[in-house]
């Protein structure tokens, strides 16, 4: 691709996406300069923001980082890299420590001690939290100040990424517009190591808990480029989901289920225990199918917190008791309406212990990346503890590629525009070509699978690129996404995790690895 005259200079690093994970790298990379990009203003496009249950950390009494790599283990559904998960739950109170220092105000006892949530598959009471459901909000915004505060680093608002831009075997900056403007040159940001922390792909379908941003736009990006892929089959689906009629829809916090909240049908009856000896704690991959199923047989699913909690919900989780006042919904008297929702996915680029991708000169952290931690079906509040230790990690590994520097210039002429980025915000929401692939991944390739839906879902996606009025890069980030996902789920013949297949409903053996793919080789299983 050719360099357009609008040219500017990152001076050294720039990193793409402003959730959890790109402004922790940034602080941790500080005093070196970084320029961070954010399609809009910090806090309101990342789903760290909106994430509820906490940090997974052991960090209370009785607790142990093996413990924790065990349970992560567990519930990775055979193929966690046994090494990741030790070495990243070791260095969970390290990173606790460094949100605690930079003003997050996690919830405490008297003593002083963390209050310590229990999650689906944990073993013990580990998930750092802040007002029962809010550490999301409250994390991004104590790390947002301190980002404000810290003259090292220089964050542009309202302008996306389209492509990674690469010279003499390696990444050496990316391509971008502002948020909106489709048909204006784009602009070339140079830097000396590009970090890619742009989130997930949740938004790929029609029902989903994440920001309308987060599309898969990190990966298909990357994966453009050359990328190897790891695991794009797995997609995690919140079992509990508000049905509210919003997009994106609501979160009921799996918190709530380990307060000791049931799921129950329109008939009053509750399913889980008959499904799974931990009942409504089960894997999320378990739960969801099973409300899944209970929906498809014709049944409404239901969160009933009445009596686990009654009017204590109110206070102990504001975020959830606001959700349902806003949809007309009394969880003190009646039960929440609930179903399966894309929320988390386990695959990404594949990295190193370092975040290195495979093209060099590229890093890439956050749910962005496959790091091996998750496996087939992430543990409860694992995801904001992956960030905030591959940020720390890549911040060290890219050090001393650039002096320090005081002060960054800003760029002439880019910036927030809070109109220009609403616009764009609907005409991701409405465009035929989005709502036509969000349809295809959630009919086809959602929380069941087989075969047929596979294969008609990747037929839709080559004729959708090849189609679609509205196609641009950013569309074909997101097809891009689509397929890789579809083709490694119509490859791997088996169930696991967050992958199942009806027409292959047992894990085997044969397939207790991890998937490595390249877009040209999903292209080739699209083809067929």
């Amino acid at each position: 691709m050719d360099i357009f005259d609008n040219v500017f200079n990152a001076e050294g690093v720039v990193i793409v996406g402003a959730g959890l994970a790109g402004l922790f790298c940034a602080l941790k990379l500080s005093p070196r300069p970084v320029t961070v990009l954010s399609p809009m203003p910090l806090g309101s496009g990342a789903s760290s923001a909106w994430a509820q249950g906490g940090v997974a950390a052991a960090v209370g009494e009785n607790d142990s980082a093996s413990a924790h790599a065990r349970d992560t283990e567990m519930a990775g559904a055979g193929i966690v890299d046994h090494g990741v998960a030790e070495s990243v739950t070791a260095e969970a109170a390290a990173r606790i420590d460094d949100l605690a220092r930079w003003g997050t105000p996690f919830d405490r006892d008297a003593l002083g001690q963390f209050i310590l949530s229990r999650e689906a598959a944990h073993s013990a009471n580990r998930v750092v939290r802040v007002s029962g459901d809010r550490a999301g909000h409250a994390i991004m915004q104590a790390i947002i100040a301190k980002v404000r505060a810290t003259p090292s680093i220089r964050v542009v608002e309202g302008i996306t990424a389209v492509d990674l831009a690469h010279a003499e075997g390696r990444i050496i900056g990316v391509f971008c517009r502002r948020l909106g403007d489709r048909y204006v040159e784009p602009v070339f940001i140079r830097a000396r190591a590009t970090v890619l922390a742009a989130g997930g792909l949740g938004g790929l379908y029609a029902t989903t808990t994440n920001p309308p941003s987060v599309r898969g736009h990190a990966m298909g990006m990357a994966a453009r480029a050359g990328a190897v892929i790891a695991d794009p089959e797995f997609v995690q689906f919140h079992p509990t989901a508000i049905v509210t009629g919003r997009d994106p829809a609501p979160l009921a916090t799996e918190a709530l289920r380990g307060e000791g909240a049931v799921l129950v049908n329109d008939l009053g009856e509750r399913f889980m225990p008959a499904i799974h000896p931990d009942a409504e704690l089960a894997p999320r991959d378990i739960v969801a199918r099973a409300n899944f199923r209970q929906i498809q047989s014709g049944r409404k699913v239901f969160l009933d917190t009445r009596e686990a909690l009654g009017a204590a919900i109110l206070t102990a989780y504001p975020t959830v008791a606001q959700y349902c006042r806003m949809a007309g919904i009394d969880p003190v008297t009646e039960p929440i309406p609930v179903t399966p929702a894309a929320h988390y996915h386990m695959g990404g680029v594949k990295v190193d212990e370092d975040g290195r991708s495979s093209l060099p000169g590229l890093w890439v952290c956050g749910e962005a990346s496959c790091t091996g931690l998750h496996g087939a079906n992430r543990l409860a509040s694992n995801s904001l503890l992956e960030a905030i230790v591959y940020g720390a990690r890549i911040a060290e590994d890219i050090s001393g590629l650039e002096p320090a520097r005081a002060l960054l210039p800003p760029f002439e002429g880019i910036g927030w525009d809070a109109d220009l980025g609403a616009r764009a915000e609907d005409v991701l929401r409405n465009l035929k070509a989005v709502r036509d692939l969000r349809a295809v991944m959630t009919a086809d390739v959602g929380v069941e699978r087989n075969a047929e839906g596979l294969r008609r879902a990747l037929r839709t996606m080559r004729e959708l690129e090849e189609t679609a009025i509205e196609v641009t890069r950013a569309y074909l980030n997101m097809t891009t996404s689509a397929t890789l996902v579809a083709a490694a789920a119509l490859k791997r013949t088996e169930s696991r995790g967050g992958h199942f297949r009806t027409d292959y409903p047992q894990s085997s053996e044969n397939w207790q690895n991890h998937t490595e793919m390249t877009l040209a080789e999903a292209r080739a299983i699209r083809d067929l």
